[in-house]
């Protein structure tokens, strides 16, 4: 997914500072995908307040939306370095193209990932079978000695294990007893956890990791902490167990992100991440240039989305703590 702002904001990404474990919850803010009918997501990634979890860098939430009403999701050609981008749903069916060649469908419980890398290009369209569209768009911050690696796509469905009072789905790592073989270039968790009604539920986790716990549907607890429905509780490195709790009469349904806390400082501009200003400067010269770094998408009925003016001031970093 592009991130669709007309004015995006830099964003000078620290390296996360190791504290004692406490939940802190993050509110989304609304982002409208463009158009006057357009379909809008709820993003809780990145904030003056928190950046990344792990090299998590990106986190939109979107629907459930009327595709009837919204117009649904159609994201023309548009590009990415330094990151993989990972697509998640709940319900509906999108359309995924990009300059690597790849065509494939992004379906309920089935994992999408890209490497964008030294450069890709993709569209997003959400398909006529869909009515209802509802899930999560991910991006992962690539370290330094990857962030120029190549075009990748991978995708995989994995299968639902059932724990205590909870369905679990393992996409990205290891959770459960449960292992997902999808490559990554640092350690990472991301699970979907579908938590019966008034189900508590202990996880064993990495005491390296950070952790965040993304709200779909109903109202959890995070270490007795309450997380409503669009907000990401975020839970610091130490823990070596996470306890999630259900305090609803329905069922309650939540994506899990962890990794290590990212070493490296990124900047963050647009659809790009890079180290520094030149970084990201090059990279939009280089896709308002069409040049060949990001590659041609093939079968998309539409021109490709320009990027938007740079600032007029030199990118740098703003204070996010």
């Amino acid at each position: 997914m592009s991130n669709a702002e007309t004015e995006p904001a830099e964003v000078r990404c620290a390296a996360s500072v190791s504290e004692e474990p406490r939940v802190e919850v993050l509110s989304a803010r609304d982002v409208p995908l463009g158009g006057p009918r357009a379909m809008t997501v709820r993003r809780t990634l990145p904030q003056r307040s928190r950046s990344l979890i792990g090299a998590w860098c990106f986190a939109d939430h979107y629907g459930p939306d009327d595709v009837a009403a919204t117009g649904g999701m159609d994201v023309a050609p548009h590009p990415h370095t330094g990151l993989q981008t990972v697509s998640w749903l709940f319900t509906g069916e999108i359309e995924h193209r990009d300059s690597l060649g790849s065509h494939a469908f992004v379906r309920p419980g089935e994992l999408n990932l890209m490497t964008g890398g030294h450069g890709i290009s993709h569209t997003e369209v959400s398909t006529p079978r869909t009515t209802v569209l509802h899930g999560v768009q991910l991006w992962v911050a690539l370290p330094e000695e990857h962030r120029h690696a190549e075009r990748d796509f991978q995708h995989y469905a994995p299968e639902p294990v059932r724990v205590d009072g909870a369905l679990v789905r393992v996409f990205l790592g290891s959770l459960c007893g449960d292992a997902s073989p999808v490559r990554t270039f640092t350690p990472l968790l991301g699970a979907e956890i579908v938590l019966d009604p008034h189900a508590s539920l202990t996880l064993a986790v990495d005491p390296a990791f950070e952790h965040g716990v993304l709200v779909d549907q109903g109202s959890v607890r995070l270490a007795g902490t309450a997380v409503d429905r669009a907000e990401l509780g975020y839970a610091g490195p130490g823990r070596e167990a996470l306890e999630l709790t259900n305090t609803s009469e329905e069922p309650a349904r939540l994506v899990l992100l962890g990794g290590p806390p990212f070493e490296e400082e990124i900047v963050m501009w647009w659809n790009f991440i890079g180290r520094s200003h030149e970084d990201i400067t090059q990279a939009r010269q280089d896709w308002e240039n069409a040049s060949e770094r990001f590659g041609e998408v093939h079968g998309y009925p539409g021109d490709r989305l320009p990027a938007p003016e740079l600032p007029n001031t030199r990118l740098r970093p703003r204070s996010l703590r």
